[in-house]
């Protein structure tokens, strides 16, 4: 049975890299940074922006990715979750200032009512639904389930 203060290290471990979800897979990075680097990327920026867009901070994240993958470095990993949050609220920024749509308390009283029936005759035409049915009639047919639990 281990020792309390190894009990309470560990719980503060889990708690000082919380945010260790954000964290993504080191090839991704890299990969922001060659499409970011790309002609093709370069000449969206300039149509959209008017010039071209640093890149350096893919290649800052994709370090640090490595840093904290091969060594668990504290301060390789402030700095990537740091840019993380960055980068979610600029994509986010829109939705924080709108000031255009009201937002919800809660989902309206008949989020789910059934649909109408014109749109349920109309779904069966569908080539989802078809799937769908198929699929449904083969798990019956041979009692497997779709889900795996690993």
């Amino acid at each position: 049975m281990p020792e309390p203060e190894n009990i309470t290290e560990k719980a503060t471990s889990q708690e000082e890299f919380e945010n260790e979800w954000m964290i993504r897979p080191c090839n991704m990075y890299k990969e922001e940074y060659s499409d970011c680097k790309s002609i093709k990327a370069r000449f969206h920026q300039y149509f959209v922006f008017g010039k071209t867009i640093d890149c350096n901070q893919w290649k800052t994240d994709y370090n640090n990715c490595k840093q904290w993958d091969n060594n668990k470095s504290k301060e390789a990993y402030d700095e990537l979750i740091d840019s993380e949050k960055k980068r979610r609220l600029e994509r986010l920024r829109g939705h924080y200032r709108n000031n255009v749509w009201q937002r919800r308390d809660k989902p309206p009283e008949n989020w789910n009512a059934p649909l109408p029936e014109w749109i349920e005759e109309k779904r069966k035409d569908s080539y989802l639904y078809c799937i769908s049915e198929k699929l449904k009639k083969d798990q019956e047919n041979n009692g497997k389930s779709l889900c795996t639990i690993m």
